[in-house]
């Protein structure tokens, strides 16, 4: 993913722990699809199982308005 554009990025909370493992989650990258388009986000991931936490307010505000955009093409 060397010199692609992050989309988006949100610091990992410490009292966020994955439901799974129990541990901690950390910052890392994670990559968004929809219809043949991919971008390239760091969200706080589990560093054991790779579990990837999304925010409601991302997934039902901009990832939602990406989507209709995209569906509009």
């Amino acid at each position: 993913m060397a010199n692609e554009k992050t989309y988006y990025t949100l610091e990992a909370d410490s009292h966020l722990k994955c439901a799974h493992c129990g541990i901690p989650l950390v910052k890392g990258n994670a990559v968004f699809e929809y219809l043949d388009n991919a971008f390239p986000v760091e969200l706080p991931v589990c560093p054991q199982c790779g579990f990837v936490y999304v925010p409601e307010e991302l997934a039902m505000g901009r990832v939602l308005s990406v989507e209709k955009v995209l569906e509009d093409k």
